[in-house]
């Protein structure tokens, strides 16, 4: 295991972290704040996610993908509530396995993903621990003036829809492990997926617009539902056979001898980071094209119903899940 560099916390923030400050708000990281200007007619949204080695990510994982994934978890949040990122704080908590080319490594995936992105470092800490890695970051973005998605808007006759596919997440997982039996080629993309997941930051105009609540799917399908049922005082019905799969998802299910199991167990795995979310059925017609637009598989697969909690179906037939999604302890 490589010993931590001796450069030390100034220099990690210095020669590889101030290049990716913002030039003008992260004030050099060299003050104790960043100062962000406010946005006439808009509100500030933030969200915070940490994600921590041998839970979050494997010890062996690269860390330009670790860094990657963090960010990429916080832009999905902001996504779900429609808002346009722009700037993150990040807090570092190196293991001795980070010397100075795994800190290099893990800004060079910051570096790659705010290009894709368009946002920029503000500020943050870097600190050493003889425990395992850790990463914090926190995501800014801005939204029109009380234009905020929140899971508390879904309505009884709304349509529930989902972005992309489902259960690629915890197959990932999977796949990152060496429990597969599935081809190269399809454990490769699940591998990619778990590591450097795709935010649906190019679909949030939508959601801000047509949606009535909204969730990214990251502790499983199933218990995020259950998080937006809640907030929203209803019930939502969704038909398993609806929720839709990749093709090394399908590949999956297909050498499995229960599919209800199988699809069990993808709609409760999490690490998807999806939009779930509620919208009008008079709007379904113009989200499908929004989406398209954006090469962006969108899928109906529910309703919303008087009620309360989550009422998946498989056959016609009502499903109970042992569990429904991935919870901290």
């Amino acid at each position: 295991m490589p010993a931590v560099d001796v450069a030390g916390e100034f220099e990690t923030i210095q020669r590889l972290f101030a290049p990716l400050a913002h030039p003008e708000w992260g004030r050099g990281l060299a003050d104790d704040v960043a100062v962000v200007p406010s946005r006439a007619g808009h509100d500030l949204v933030l969200t915070k996610d940490a994600i921590v080695e041998g839970v979050h990510f494997l010890p062996t994982d690269p860390l330009d993908t670790v860094a990657r994934k963090l960010m990429r978890v916080n832009l999905s949040d902001l996504a779900a509530k429609g808002a346009e990122p722009f700037g993150y704080l990040l807090a570092c908590h190196w293991s001795p396995r980070c010397g100075w080319p795994e800190r290099t490594s893990f800004c060079d995936g910051l570096r790659l993903d705010q290009k894709t992105f368009g946002v920029a470092l503000l500020g943050g800490d870097t600190v050493v621990t003889p425990g395992p890695a850790g990463f914090s970051m926190t995501m800014l973005g801005w939204i029109p003036k009380g234009r905020t998605v929140s899971r508390a808007g879904a309505r009884v006759g709304d349509l529930v829809f989902v972005t992309g596919a489902i259960g690629d997440g915890w197959l990932g997982l999977e796949a990152v492990q060496d429990r597969l039996s599935l081809d190269a080629e399809r454990v490769a993309a699940l591998s990619d997926h778990y590591r450097t997941p795709t935010p649906r930051v190019a679909f949030a105009l939508p959601v801000r617009d047509m949606a009535s609540a909204a969730i990214d799917v990251s502790d499983g399908l199933i218990a995020d539902l259950g998080h937006l049922a809640g907030a929203s005082g209803v019930r939502i019905e969704i038909d398993l056979e609806l929720v839709p799969l990749s093709a090394a998802g399908h590949a999956w299910c297909d050498d499995r001898v229960d599919e209800q199991a199988a699809l069990e167990r993808l709609v409760t795995g999490g690490d998807d980071y999806e939009i779930a979310f509620t919208a009008p059925a008079r709007d379904e017609a113009a989200l499908r094209r929004e989406a398209e637009r954006r090469h962006l598989r969108l899928t109906r697969i529910g309703r919303v119903t008087a009620g309360e909690g989550v009422a998946a179906r498989f056959g016609g037939q009502p499903v109970a899940f042992d569990r429904t999604g991935y919870t901290h302890g």
